[in-house]
């Protein structure tokens, strides 16, 4: 005996966003009869990248994250910043109502810029924000020739 299902265009819609979610690295947000359900995302630290004449920067938000944890390596004309922000160990008589920030391990990789000097790639991290500094090449700064008219 066959059974009949009920289709739910709302349920397809719900796949298809955790399917986008999933790619561009948030956690999904699933819904259950109007209630939202718990779910665990995978982390991965939020960067802006800037330039200027000198450098790119490339500041990455780690809260909570302890220097130590951080490596940040550059192979290959990449740069790969990598680390894990660990769970807090639960505590007996607290409950928890809503737990929405991810943990674990995280690696963010970027491909440098040709005018990048990965030779002399600086970092710094104060206050739960690394900043990579990735001074650009000789090479690539502008000269200006003076011409002489004679």
């Amino acid at each position: 005996m066959n059974a009949l299902t009920r289709w739910d265009p709302f349920r397809e819609l719900e796949d298809l966003q955790s399917r986008l979610s999933t790619l561009f690295g948030r956690a999904p947000l699933r819904k259950n009869g109007g209630k939202e359900v718990m779910t665990v995302a995978e982390w991965a630290p939020l960067v802006d990248i800037t330039e200027d004449e000198k450098e790119y920067l490339i500041k990455a938000e780690l809260p909570e994250v302890k220097k130590e944890e951080v490596k940040l390596t550059v192979h290959d004309d990449v740069l790969s910043i990598s680390g894990e922000r660990k769970y807090e160990k639960e505590e007996k008589g607290k409950k928890y109502h809503r737990v929405e920030r991810a943990y674990g391990s995280f690696t963010r990789s970027f491909t440098l810029p040709e005018d990048a000097d990965a030779s002399k790639v600086a970092a710094d991290y104060k206050d739960g924000v690394l900043k990579v500094h990735l001074p650009k090449s000789e090479k690539a700064k502008p000269k200006s020739i003076e011409v002489k008219i004679g």
